[in-house]
């Protein structure tokens, strides 16, 4: 790869422009391998209050004890409506639907909320993932290049010895 790739890629990965930073390719290598790329994105976050409610929500609705929870209270409901109370919900339980599609259509966009943040971090955190392997791809190429030198400079000082030797 060519010094000019490296070095934009290693802007992409600092965050830096060319008018920000007059730096050779060497600073920007040396910034590259002393600083953090990742971002924490669960120490990082603000979450106002509705997202709090949102996640705190999403964690109860999706639980098994929300789910056997709400089936004993439909059983309930319906044991209720048969048996006891004939006159308060009868048979089609239509108050029941009534309460059922209240409950999704409320819960569905709150949940949906909380899933599009959750999609966001992960953006976030793949995005941090890509600049580490990008990261890490530059560093051990800049490594490979200068084994190679090092092993280029040996040859010739071995060349040098055996010219030396032979004469």
């Amino acid at each position: 790869m060519a010094k000019s790739n490296k070095e934009k890629l290693v802007k992409i990965i600092l965050n830096k422009t060319d008018q920000e930073s007059n730096e050779n390719y060497e600073e920007l290598l040396d910034m590259l391998v002393n600083e953090p790329i990742a971002i924490n994105v669960d120490k990082e976050e603000k979450r106002t209050l509705g997202e709090k409610i949102a996640d705190k929500l999403t964690e109860i609705a999706g639980s098994w004890g929300f789910i056997i929870v709400f089936c004993i209270f439909l059983l309930a409901w319906i044991i209720i409506n048969l048996y006891f109370i004939a006159n308060f919900d009868p048979y089609p339980f239509i108050l029941l639907n009534l309460l059922l599609s209240c409950i999704a259509a409320i819960q569905a966009p709150i949940i949906m909320m909380s899933q599009n943040r959750e999609a966001k971090k992960e953006r976030i955190k793949s995005n941090n993932e890509y600049k580490t392997t990008l990261k890490n791809e530059l560093i051990i190429e800049e490594l490979h290049d200068k084994m190679d030198t090092i092993i280029n400079n040996q040859k010739e000082i071995l060349k040098r010895l055996d010219n030396k030797d032979n004469k």
